[in-house]
């Protein structure tokens, strides 16, 4: 009987804005570095989290700077991520901007305004890079929020309209028992979403960004890792049901631990990849490798997650 593998990370979301973990203050020599060892662990995908939070950004966005007050950024790290992917042959996703209102509000309808001129700009300055092969939605969701499928769709469908219909992702998160805010001190709650809900409600969602989205990668760990597998079943029925592509969202820190956040034990990593494996997700991606899987890490830890990772992947092949 043949042994079936756990699925390998072959993407990883960039998080320079570092909006709850440390920021590592990395310049070209240092990430270089990182997209070398990304490129040996075998990632060939790369995502930008977010272009921008609240008024810091990752790129000088005219737009953004004069309308929104943002501030400048001493370095256009879309532009160096865009050179670093293509001199280790990845593909880059750009990531759409975030004001932070959605958190405040619930409301995803504000974030329309702001991305619809984020979007064209861009694709305008970064669009003629051949790594740039696809676009990311920073806009998480769990449930059906208000205007949630209306902004995923609206974005989406721009996208796609600015670019000749280069390809969409959105990484939502399953509304398990440890999906609890980062600034609270409790790391699990009582009222999570059941298997049903789940269902009914992305079904809805789904049938409502079907045309607009072309990948569903949803984070891994919200829920028990007993639970993972019967939820990645429902996203990758759901998913094939309405012609979109199920990937998996590795989550390479630990949300088990007091100190938010550090990286995961590869024990867990591992359930996790064997359940995303069995489920049929076709790729996993991690949020995220810099911070948490690599050997030039601030967490010591990580560099350590990343050798047993390499140990346990050339003992498999």
């Amino acid at each position: 009987m043949s042994i079936q593998h756990p699925l390998k990370i072959s993407g990883t979301f960039l998080d320079e804005i570092s909006h709850d973990i440390p920021h590592q203050n990395w310049g070209v020599k240092e990430w270089d570095a990182d997209f070398a060892h990304m490129a040996k662990m075998g990632i060939d995908t790369v995502f930008l989290i977010r272009s921008g939070y609240q008024r810091f950004l990752t790129y000088p966005s005219t737009y953004l700077i004069e309308q929104q007050g943002c501030y400048e950024p001493l370095t256009d790290l879309v532009e160096m991520y865009l050179v670093l992917a293509e001199k280790h042959g990845m593909d880059f996703y750009f990531g759409t901007y975030d004001s932070g209102v959605y958190w405040e509000t619930g409301n995803m309808l504000h974030e329309l305004d702001c991305n619809k001129y984020v979007i064209e700009e861009a694709y305008r300055k970064y669009g003629h890079y051949n790594a740039f092969k696809g676009w990311y939605l920073s806009l998480e969701l769990s449930r059906k929020t208000k205007g949630s499928v209306e902004a995923i769709a609206s974005l989406g469908r721009q996208c796609k309209d600015v670019s000749g219909g280069l390809p969409v992702m959105i990484s939502p998160w399953i509304d398990g028992k440890k999906a609890v805010l980062a600034a609270e001190g409790k790391l699990a709650k009582q009222d999570m979403v059941s298997l049903k809900t789940h269902y009914q409600e992305w079904d809805e969602i789904f049938d409502g960004i079907k045309n607009d989205v072309d990948t569903v990668a949803f984070q891994d760990g919200h829920v028990d890792y007993h639970e993972l597998e019967h939820f990645l079943n429902i996203n990758k029925e759901l998913a094939d049901k309405y012609g979109l592509n199920s990937w998996t969202n590795i989550e390479s820190f630990d949300r088990d631990m007091p100190i938010k956040f550090l990286p995961i034990k590869f024990e867990k990593m591992l359930l996790k990849l064997k359940a995303a494996q069995k489920a049929g997700c076709s790729k996993a991606i991690t949020f995220e490798f810099s911070h948490f899987m690599s050997p030039q890490s601030a967490y010591l830890q990580a560099g350590h997650l990343y050798n047993r990772y390499m140990e346990y992947f050339n003992e498999e092949n």
